[in-house]
């Protein structure tokens, strides 16, 4: 899908309007990531943290009989451990 827009001025800022069924069809809301690669802007969907890591555990069990994860949360988890 392709779309022309124009660069709009926001504050000191610049954007663009990206049409709705493009995010729609791009799987894009909420927080993104944007960035330059070889002179084009490349706006990606940001991913959590350890996003899709209890799925791989999963498959890993699953596919190479590793055992069974313990899912109980230690004190050290609970207590002390800091998450961002």
């Amino acid at each position: 899908m392709n779309a022309r827009t124009r660069i709009v001025r926001i504050g000191n800022s610049r954007g663009v309007r990206i049409p709705k069924r493009m995010l729609e069809e791009g799987g894009i809301e909420g927080e993104v990531t944007i960035s330059l690669e070889e002179g084009t802007i490349v706006i990606r969907s940001a991913s959590r943290p350890r996003e899709g890591w209890e799925e791989q555990l999963n498959l890993m069990v699953a596919e190479e009989g590793i055992g069974e994860f313990p899912t109980e949360t230690t004190r050290f988890d609970r207590e002390e451990w800091e998450w961002e």
